[in-house]
């Protein structure tokens, strides 16, 4: 249902973390950057249709991922990231037509990304579940790898989800084509430079040890439906978007904080009444400083913000709309992150803002 209001709809001043919003449309070739009265204060335009999102890096310049083309027939694909500067300028780019969904800096100037790599169908039958002799027109089923790269573009490390996965433990859901296992569409790198990877098809994220590539922990719950952007908060605890797809009951969006020791909840964002908070896929979630939640409810192309009681004290509509296949004319957001006015991120970027104030000419 098209949104009756665009843009700012909520704004609760003293209650929202000051800050500025990173988002970029699903299908257009922009990145926004906005502030708390939905103005735009910056934005970038991109050699290329959106991957899927892009993010701040410690310099102030974006990393984004764009269509590349030539890769495996899949949702989600990008197959070219790009480190852009304030004026839009490509300070360094990596192809790799395979890469999807997500990619994260590390710690030393690296980059680790999704990628899919095809396993042929006589190798795949170790895969449970899913439709019978349903695989992929290229002869298989695509498997993820993390794969990190250097700023040369030489790959210094490698997981493949096929080497260290315990297939009978985690089946595919019977009605799932056997297209893809498991759908990765998160890797976030810990302070401790380990990764958290979440696989959507199987409701299932894991811990991968980047010095031994074990997995280290890991936790399944059905009822999350296709959960995205699990991230490690400061106090060990795990953050995720629950996103309630094909489930028995009503289904309706969760943001859950899971106890990483118990696997308990033990916080938890619904809306009210729960059938309003609804993202099928696609969406993120994001921590603040205040202790304020960011969420970004992705195929509504909503982003709000939430007290620690879920109250809602800031809300923007994003007014985008492009041509987004399969959901046709979309202001669907794959996800989004909330920047707060003193994230070291976003320092460049207050002195390029200077700079055109002064009348420099530079280009946004």
């Amino acid at each position: 249902m098209r949104p009756l209001q665009f843009g700012v709809t909520c704004y609760q001043q003293g209650l929202v973390e000051p800050g500025y919003v990173l988002f970029g449309p699903a299908g257009g070739s922009e990145c926004y950057l906005i502030g708390e009265l939905g103005e735009i204060v910056h934005q970038w335009r991109l050699p290329g249709k959106l991957g899927n999102y892009g993010q701040l890096l410690e310099n102030g310049n974006l990393l984004v991922s764009t269509k590349q083309g030539g890769g495996p027939k899949l949702a989600a694909g990008g197959g070219r990231l790009l480190e852009l500067n304030q004026q839009g300028n490509i300070i360094w780019e990596h192809t790799d037509v395979s890469q999807h969904h997500d990619f994260s800096p590390i710690h030393d100037n690296n980059i680790l990304y999704l990628a899919w790599e095809l396993t042929p169908s006589k190798e795949a039958e170790r895969v449970k579940g899913g439709k019978p002799n349903s695989y992929h027109k290229d002869g298989g089923i695509y498997e993820d790898v993390l794969r990190e790269v250097d700023r040369d573009g030489k790959t210094v490390w490698e997981w493949k989800l096929k080497d260290h996965f315990p297939y009978d433990k985690y089946p595919l859901r019977p009605a799932a084509n056997r297209h893809e296992f498991a759908h990765a569409n998160a890797c976030h790198v810990q302070a401790d430079g380990n990764i958290l990877v979440s696989f959507r098809d199987i409701d299932l994220i894991i811990l991968v040890n980047r010095q031994t590539s074990k997995i280290d922990w890991e936790m399944q719950d059905r009822s999350w439906g296709g959960q995205h952007d699990c991230q490690r908060l400061d106090n060990n605890n795990i953050i995720l978007f629950a996103n309630g797809s094909e489930q028995p009951t009503p289904e309706h969006s969760r943001i859950l904080e899971i106890d990483s020791r118990s696997k308990e909840i033990v916080w938890q964002y619904i809306g009210q009444p729960s059938v309003t908070f609804y993202s099928p896929r696609v969406s993120g979630v994001h921590r603040l400083a205040n202790g304020n939640t960011f969420i970004c409810e992705g195929m509504h192309g909503r982003m709000f913000e939430v007290t620690r009681a879920g109250e809602i004290v800031w809300e923007y509509v994003s007014p985008f709309y492009n041509i987004h296949q399969p959901f046709g004319t979309t202001n669907q957001i794959f996800k989004a992150r909330k920047y707060s006015k003193n994230d070291t991120k976003l320092s460049n970027l207050y002195s390029f803002f200077n700079t055109q104030a002064s009348g420099s000419g530079a280009k946004q």
